[in-house]
């Protein structure tokens, strides 16, 4: 566990403006428990985009906690602050299971959503690695068909994470490449199939639609899948992420979150709007470009992990 916090904090250290960051430095610097500490406390929450609703339950429970323990130190003000964050984040995980322990059912259909530029072709290899380092064999289906690259792309990254890829030319359609790619899957009785679809932005009707049909081709074949639909968000996007989230999710029923550009963000605050908007659990964070660089989201030691990142605090006479 100290070796996940340390490397964690060690990609997340060295922003000032990241989210605590500047929460860490502003009780660091106040030192004194008061009214006007709060509204720093709130005014950076707010900033960082955590979100009115949000923010509020945040300062709620955190001037519940400093009136009933009658807190009057900078240090225990960081710790109720870390309890309540990591707190907001456990409720909504709800004990889900190892992302890689999956059922015995064959294949495992899990499809990858998001805008262009967030990171979806690295996270499909990446979990693709731990599948196959689980020993699992691995079907990746290349659904973006508008770019000639993002094909190419893919098919370098599944070589080097060890998967077989199913992919079509150039302006093909997605459907039929997902059909062919699940009934190889099938004759080939491959654990796990993973499906890319093109970078579409959320606010383009006709892509949206297209995944939509993905979606119903998937079912054709599948009635129970997709197994997972991940969507990848880039938390430097900030409040966009919102919109992005509730649109993917009304055509394609998200059950988890991988969040990317955590390190240096001082739009962090978004993680915790998002989890309370939607209730959707945060399955990763993404925290670097190499095939190790995929983490499981555990609140606790995400929240550890970057309070870390300040330096300590001491509390003032």
């Amino acid at each position: 566990m100290l070796g996940i916090v340390r490397k964690l904090r060690d990609k997340l250290a060295g922003s000032q403006n990241s989210l605590i960051g500047k929460l860490a430095e502003a009780i660091r610097l106040r030192g004194k428990v008061d009214e006007d500490l709060m509204d720093e406390l709130e005014d950076i929450l707010l900033r960082a985009d955590t979100g009115v609703d949000m923010t509020t339950t945040i300062m709620d429970n955190l001037r519940d906690d400093i009136r009933q323990k009658k807190i009057t130190t900078a240090e225990e003000v960081q710790a109720s602050l870390q309890t309540a964050l990591s707190g907001i984040l456990l409720s909504r995980q709800g004990g889900q299971e190892d992302f890689y322990a999956v059922k015995s059912h064959k294949p495992h259909v899990i499809i990858f959503l998001g805008v262009n530029g967030v990171g979806k072709t690295t996270t499909i290899a990446k979990i693709a690695h731990n599948f196959r380092q689980q020993g699992r064999s691995v079907l990746i289906i290349a659904g973006d068909t508008f770019r000639a690259a993002a094909i190419e792309q893919l098919h370098i990254w599944a070589e080097r994470a060890g998967a077989e890829i199913i992919k079509t030319q150039q302006g093909g359609d997605p459907s039929a490449v997902v059909f062919d790619g699940i009934q190889a899957a099938q004759s080939r009785n491959t654990d796990i199939v993973l499906i890319d679809t093109a970078g579409r932005q959320h606010t383009k009707q006709n892509l949206m639609q297209e995944l939509a049909k993905m979606i119903k081709t998937i079912k054709k074949l599948i009635p129970e899948a997709p197994h997972e639909v991940l969507l990848i968000l880039d938390a430097t996007t900030g409040q966009n992420a919102i919109s992005q989230t509730k649109t993917f999710h009304e055509v394609a029923q998200v059950t988890g979150l991988v969040l990317t550009k955590l390190d240096g963000s001082a739009k962090g605050g978004i993680i915790f709007n998002i989890v309370h908007t939607f209730n959707l659990p945060v399955r990763f964070i993404g925290i670097g470009e190499t095939l190790t660089d995929l983490q499981p989201f555990d609140p606790e030691t995400f929240v550890e992990a970057i309070f870390s990142c300040s330096e300590p605090v001491t509390a003032e006479s």
